[in-house]
């Protein structure tokens, strides 16, 4: 799904004298400005300033230059107003802090401007995006965030561009873990385990050093569901229920097949669960979905549909669409994305629930502990969720829950050498695709 190739090695950016001298000159002389090293193994630094709105003025572009030259902050994002200086920003919130992985591929494109406009977080909340990239992806990350320069959201205040997840870690409240290596011909299910588990071990590491202690990680690069347990384990002072692995498309999907059949439009469908994997192993419920407050089954009496053409659908519609579009579904994603977050921002509709990988333990369903797992959740709007409990089950659930299960496992096992639990041993049931793969 996720497309961006990340690298293990760091581009440190910095100021020069000359660039800081530069910025002071074109600010007003009763503007605030104060120069802050950045702390620990980071040698940038960032000016932060406070000036009345007409004395802002953009610094001019910088001659090409290596990457490793470029200051942190990004245009006229190196400029940070004084939210108190402008009357409509009074009853904004706190600003809060997003980084994005894979921030050049083509679901951050579309998911970037989302945030920036203030369709996932709302209307009143100013953020600042970092950007994580690659050494080969830099300079699409600068054109992405001119981009988001000339679209001048108000609520859009900082934008901090790197290849460090180090830099880009720092103090965030969110982590959209989007970049990995897609799954090239003749690439085992094994390999693509180890080389995007190595990235986010490292990405674990970082976000464990320098984030927020209550960060919300939202992984998407595939395998996602082991992918977040991999970053979950190399984070141990963050907390466990802080990592997500994104089913929320899947969902998307088994709620549009659903409406199609009964012929209703969408929003008539709720209660739609995607369990376990994502992976053609993932397994959509019907059994406790509904349609218009009435169990799918009383409106769709097709049990054969439903258990076969509905189920397979949802599980290789990926597929389909990289058959037809030629690309795999970027645009879609992010919106799953933007839904997954609001779906932890704002309460839960009464009775209703959403899907998400995540952490097994103390689960109420039997599910086995210490893995990802896309299960049923509720949320009060901050941040955090519990676990739907008033589900019910059949032996066709189960049954595929059982199968689903056994693969996350077998994954679990296979990279025992990046989660600190010994020696690596891969026994993978079948090399099961991902959604999206040919």
């Amino acid at each position: 799904m996720a497309v961006a190739e990340l690298s293990p090695s760091y581009t440190k950016t910095h100021l020069h004298s000359s660039q800081l001298s530069f910025l002071s000159t074109r600010l007003a002389s009763n503007s605030r400005c104060t120069f802050r090293p950045l702390p620990r193994t980071r040698k940038a630094a960032t000016i932060s300033c406070s000036v009345a709105p007409n004395q802002v003025q953009a610094p001019a572009a910088v001659g090409a230059e290596d990457p490793k030259n470029k200051p942190e902050c990004f245009g006229v994002f190196c400029l940070t107003y004084d939210l108190k200086a402008e009357e409509e920003t009074k009853s904004w919130k706190k600003l809060i802090n997003i980084a994005v992985s894979g921030a050049a591929g083509m679901i951050s494109n579309h998911l970037l401007f989302k945030l920036a406009s203030g369709q996932v977080f709302g209307p009143d909340q100013p953020i600042a995006l970092k950007l994580l990239g690659s050494e080969r992806s830099f300079e699409a990350l600068e054109g992405v965030a001119m981009e988001l320069e000339d679209s001048l959201f108000p609520l859009l205040r900082e934008v901090i561009i790197s290849i460090n997840p180090y830099e880009v870690f720092q103090d965030v409240e969110w982590a959209l873990l989007i970049g990995a290596k897609p799954r090239g011909p003749g690439m085992e299910r094994a390999g693509l385990l180890d080389i995007n588990g190595q990235i986010f071990a490292e990405q674990g590491k970082a976000l464990n050093a320098v984030a927020s202690r209550n960060v919300k990680v939202i992984v998407v690069g595939n395998p996602c569901n082991t992918n977040a347990l991999i970053c979950l384990k190399n984070a141990p002072n963050i907390p466990p229920k802080n990592f997500h692995a994104l089913t929320r498309l899947d969902e998307n999907r088994a709620k549009c097949q659903l409406a199609l059949k009964a012929g209703v439009f969408y929003d008539q469908v709720s209660n739609a669960t995607i369990w376990g994997n994502h992976s053609t192993t993932q397994v959509p419920d019907f059994l406790n979905a509904r349609i218009n407050g009435l169990s799918v089954k009383e409106v769709i009496k097709d049990q054969k549909w439903l258990e076969e053409e509905f189920t397979e659908k949802v599980q290789k519609r990926g597929g389909v669409l990289i058959k037809k579009w030629g690309r795999s579904s970027a645009a879609s994603t992010a919106v799953s994305i933007a839904d997954a977050i609001r779906s932890l921002i704002t309460p839960t509709p009464e009775g209703d629930w959403f899907s998400s990988g995540v952490y097994t333990n103390g689960n109420p369903y039997g599910v086995a502990e210490d893995i990802i797992f896309s299960m049923p959740c509720r949320s009060k709007g901050d941040g955090d969720y519990e676990l739907v409990k008033d589900v019910i089950f059949d032996d066709y659930l189960l049954k595929r829950i059982t199968k689903t299960e056994a693969e996350l496992l077998a994954e679990k096992r296979c990279v025992a050498h990046l989660t600190g639990e010994g020696i690596a041993f891969c026994d993978l049931p079948e090399d099961t695709m991902l959604p999206g793969e040919m």
